[in-house]
C-alpha cells in the first residue's frame, strides 16, 4: 500500500527528472546564443517544468495511492468475515495451508471451536442476537491468542484458531483459556444475561503436516466434546489419532 511518504517521494523526484531533461535540453538548444539568454533559458527550464511538473506528479501519485488503498480495502473485505472480523474459511484455510508447507514450521496446533447449544440462542432471542453472540465470541477468542496465532470463522458458529510453535501442553492452555474467555464473556440479549461456552477439539503435530488431516483430526475431536457434555476441550497428539480414525471409518 503506497504511503504518504511514497507521495513525496514521487512528487519530488518526477519534478526533478523533468527539470533536468529539460535544463539539458536547453543547453544543447540555446549552447551558441549569448550568455544572458542562455541563463534565461535555463532559469525557464528550472521554473516552469517546476511550476507544471509538481502538481502533476503529486496528482498522479494521490491517484496511485487512492487506487492502493481500495486494492488493499477490497483485499481485506475479500479474506475478512464480516460479522466477526476473522478470516473467512477460505482466507484461513490458504493461510495455514502455505504455512505448512513451508519448510520452517515443524510444531503447533490447529483448533476447532464450535458455539455450544447455539441454535437455542437463535431460538429464544432471535438472529440479531446470535450474530452478537457470535462476535462476542470471536472477540474472546482474539482476546488470549499470541500474537502470530491465526483465527478464522469457519462457518455458521464454528471457528479454528491455528497455534504455531506450540506443544500438546501449550495447546491445552491456550484452549483452556479460550473456553473460559468465551464462558466469562458478557452477553445479555433483551437485558437478560446469558452464558456462553464453546467446545473445542484439537490436533497438535510436531513433524510436516497438511491442513485436510489435522482438520479431520481436530474436526472429530470436537464432535467428542460436544458428545461428552460440551464446554470442554479435547486435545489429541496427531500421531497418536491415525488408528482411532480407521476404527471410526470402519
Amino acid at each position: 500500500m503506497q504511503k504518504w511518504s511514497s507521495v513525496g517521494k514521487w512528487t519530488l523526484l518526477g519534478t526533478l527528472s523533468c527539470v533536468l531533461v529539460s535544463v539539458a535540453a536547453n543547453a544543447i538548444i540555446f549552447e551558441g546564443v549569448d550568455e544572458a539568454m542562455r541563463q534565461r533559458a535555463i532559469l525557464s527550464a528550472i521554473v516552469l517544468p517546476t511550476l507544471m511538473g509538481a502538481p502533476l506528479f503529486f496528482f498522479m501519485s494521490m491517484r496511485l495511492r487512492g487506487l492502493a488503498l481500495s486494492n488493499f480495502r477490497l483485499a481485506l473485505v475479500a479474506r475478512t468475515d464480516s460479522l466477526t472480523a476473522c478470516l473467512n474459511r477460505g482466507a484461513f484455510t490458504y493461510r495455514v495451508t502455505s504455512i505448512l508447507a513451508q519448510s520452517g514450521p515443524t510444531a503447533g496446533a490447529l483448533l476447532m471451536i464450535d458455539a455450544d447449544n447455539f441454535k437455542t440462542i437463535n431460538d429464544l432471542f432471535g438472529h440479531d442476537a446470535g450474530d452478537d453472540a457470535l462476535a462476542i465470541i470471536a472477540r474472546s477468542i482474539r482476546a488470549v491468542l499470541r500474537p502470530g496465532d491465526l483465527v478464522g470463522r469457519m462457518g455458521g458458529e464454528e471457528f479454528a484458531v491455528y497455534l504455531p510453535d506450540v506443544g500438546q501442553p501449550g495447546a491445552e492452555v491456550i484452549a483452556e483459556r479460550i473456553r473460559r474467555s468465551v464462558n466469562l464473556a458478557v452477553f445479555a440479549p433483551n437485558g437478560e444475561q446469558r452464558a456462553l461456552s464453546v467446545s473445542i477439539g484439537g490436533a497438535v503435530f510436531d513433524r510436516p503436516a497438511i491442513f485436510s488431516e489435522l482438520f479431520r483430526i481436530a474436526d472429530q475431536r470436537l464432535y467428542g466434546a460436544k458428545q461428552t457434555g460440551r464446554n470442554r476441550v479435547a486435545i489429541v497428539h496427531a500421531t497418536d489419532y491415525p488408528d482411532l480414525t480407521l476404527q471410526q471409518s470402519a
